[in-house]
């Protein structure tokens, strides 16, 4: 009797901590901060916007003279927090800065062990 009871004890452990499942925060794209965006001015070049931003995430295929840069962070247990930074050219030069998303805080992420 007391084995079938520890035996069942033991399977039902099981059963419960199979249920609990490990999730973590998922980032995406290009990281951006209020500080990269800031240090962009309209006339630098497109080798001075990458220097601040890296390269872009995505590059209009029938339209060079748009970068967009995308970041989004699903959080394991909360929100999803997206940001997008478009930048326009013209020929070599930075004409237009339009970003969408709060970039006044940054999101914190958190170092790999």
């Amino acid at each position: 009797m007391q084995k079938l009871i520890k035996t069942l004890l033991l399977a039902g452990a099981l059963i419960v901590i199979s249920g609990c499942v490990y999730k973590r925060d998922l980032p995406q794209g290009n990281y951006l901060t209020a500080d990269m965006v800031g240090q962009l001015q309209p006339g630098m070049s497109r080798s001075q916007v990458i220097n601040v931003m890296g390269r872009p995430l995505l590059e209009a295929p029938f339209d060079a003279s748009q970068w967009d840069y995308v970041f989004r962070l699903d959080e394991a247990y909360g929100d999803v927090q997206q940001r997008r930074v478009t930048l326009t050219f013209a020929g070599d030069q930075l004409v237009d800065i339009q970003h969408q998303g709060d970039l006044s805080q940054d999101i914190p992420l958190r170092a790999q062990d």
